[in-house]
């Protein structure tokens, strides 16, 4: 048990290092206060979630610690739902509706794009 939660922590821990820095790279690089930088990582997550689990489907590729570090470390560490519900409450605060609607909107569709993408990539290999 100790060692499955060292797995998930490692993981975790280079997820969401990952995570501050693109979403930070990405945010910088747009103009404007629509908070993008989380969005294109909460995609990315998505489709790289999407991706893992796709290869698992596959077949026996990856022993259980593996895939506990990549799925439930590293994408739940580069994926920040709780920054994103935070976002969003903050939109709907400033009466920035048409933000809210759109970031919220887009999120959840962009997400299940990109997690349906992954999964057919991998079921095209």
């Amino acid at each position: 048990m100790i060692r499955t939660i060292l797995y998930i922590g490692a993981g975790s821990f280079a997820g969401g290092i990952m995570r501050f820095l693109l979403s930070k790279f990405i945010q910088n690089s747009t103009p404007g206060a629509f908070p993008v930088g989380t969005m294109a990582v909460n995609v990315l997550g998505c489709l790289i979630i999407g991706i893992l689990y796709g290869l698992f489907e596959k077949g026996d590729l990856m022993d259980g610690q593996l895939r506990l570090f990549l799925t439930v470390g590293f994408c739940g560490g580069f994926t920040s739902f709780s920054t994103f519900i935070h976002e969003n409450y903050s939109l709907l605060n400033n009466a920035d509706f048409l933000h809210f609607a759109l970031y919220a909107t887009l999120s959840f569709i962009l997400g299940l794009f990109a997690a349906y993408i992954g999964h057919l990539l991998i079921r095209l290999i």
